[in-house]
């Protein structure tokens, strides 16, 4: 019967016995895990020659009392009469050895392993060694890890102050939100999250998990800035993993960045996982590529908020890029007037893109000098991606009168639903 156990080997004294590519590999995983590696080999083949910079290498065949002092023994000359020798001298000072030519004859097993945050899963066949059973069962592990559905959180607090770990979520769709992204969900204790972004997957979370709601609204910031950075701070001071879900990227126009700072201020350990931009993903899911080849070879982005600089003027009076506008739905008339002013072509065509890549994705296009009154006669509201320029004019995708994606239109309206 085999026993699975969890074994430290930092700074721990391991032979490796064999030059070959399985040595090679077990060296490596071996090296990550921080043991103090000896190789006893004739002849160490490409792979392992790569590896030895932290690594003792003996250039010669293996000796008994080279296993004096070991912790393990990993054996791979490729020789089953030589592994079992190694095997026999290191069960006569009772050391545990994976015998890599024939594992039922070593005293240890190599598990086939996969790994989500902090959490290493192992897998082992407890009769004969069958790997490709082993490692079919570790594969089916892994992906449901992956999905994030395994609650993944600590039931034991370490001492000392927890972690915060900045979220993208993406534009809104909750298939949208990255692997990483939701992995790091599966290990939260607590989330803090905004209106915007994927918020369905909360209702995916452990009911004891606690959901700090700081989302804003236009025109009301329900949970200023300053605020939001100390309950990440805060939360994490009490030991507990901290997740900042937020819409689109965190560091375009999401103020990550100063949550970043706020963190490492506090001696917080902080992290980024990036997320799919709402800037690239909503025009995209609408059939509005931001870039096309003939069309335009670059794109500008800003927050409507702050108004059109120079920069961005530039590109609309030359043509010269899309512009795309963030948080610019209750400024639009204001961003067409200054526009406008500044000599850009009326006819410029723009589509604004409401609530991208969910079920109630709606597209509104018009010129330049009209989008800002058909805004309000359709009822325009947030949150919502502005596209300015000439991949923004109907029909840039049709093939043969057929739209890429998929649509349906409002009664009453000419605005395109769906993608």
């Amino acid at each position: 019967m085999t026993t699975l156990l969890g074994i430290d080997l930092t700074d721990r004294p391991v032979l490796v016995v064999g030059g070959g590519p399985v040595a090679a590999r077990r060296l490596a995983h071996l090296r990550d895990e921080g043991a103090r590696i000896t190789v006893v080999a004739p002849a160490v083949c490409e792979d392992l020659v790569a590896l030895l910079d932290d690594v003792r290498w003996e250039a010669r065949e293996v000796r008994e009392h080279d296993l004096d002092g070991m912790w393990l023994v990993h054996t791979a000359t490729g020789s089953p009469l030589a592994d079992a020798e190694v095997a026999g001298w290191a069960a006569a000072r009772r050391i545990w050895c994976v015998n890599a030519g024939d594992a039922g004859r070593g005293s240890a097993r190599t598990p086939t392993l996969t790994a989500s945050g902090d959490v290493l899963v192992g897998v082992v066949s407890t009769g004969s060694p069958d790997p490709g059973r082993t490692a079919a069962v570790r594969d089916a592990v892994a992906a449901h890890l992956r999905t994030g559905a395994a609650d993944l959180r600590r039931r034991r607090r370490p001492t000392g102050t927890g972690r915060v770990v900045l979220v993208g979520g993406g534009p809104g769709a909750v298939d949208l939100l990255t692997l990483r992204g939701r992995q790091a969900l599966a290990e939260a204790d607590v989330v803090v999250a905004d209106r915007l972004g994927p918020t369905p997957v909360l209702d995916e979370l452990a009911p004891d998990v606690e959901v700090i709601d700081v989302g804003k609204t236009p025109g009301h910031h329900a949970v200023p800035q300053h605020e939001i950075n100390r309950i990440l701070v805060e939360q994490a001071q009490r030991g507990r993993t901290v997740v900042r879900l937020k819409g689109g990227d965190p560091f375009v126009f999401g103020r990550g960045g100063e949550e970043v700072l706020a963190c490492r201020q506090a001696g917080v350990p902080v992290e980024v996982v990036p997320g799919v931009s709402s800037a690239l993903a909503t025009p995209a899911a609408a059939g509005i590529p931001v870039t096309h080849r003939g069309t335009t070879a670059a794109f500008h982005v800003v927050n409507g908020h702050a108004g059109l600089d120079e920069a961005a003027l530039t590109v609309l009076r030359e043509r010269s890029a899309t512009l795309v506008v963030l948080m610019g739905v209750s400024v639009l008339a204001e961003l067409v007037a200054t526009a406008l002013a500044a000599g850009v072509d009326p006819g410029t065509p723009v589509a604004i893109v409401e609530e991208g890549t969910t079920a109630r994705q709606r597209v509104t296009r018009d010129r330049l000098d009209a989008i800002a009154g058909r805004a309000q006669a359709v009822g325009v509201r947030a949150p919502a991606v502005i596209v300015v320029g000439a991949v923004a004019a109907p029909g840039l995708l049709d093939a043969g009168g057929a739209r890429h994606a998929a649509v349906r239109r409002e009664p009453g309206s000419d605005e395109t639903l769906g993608a």
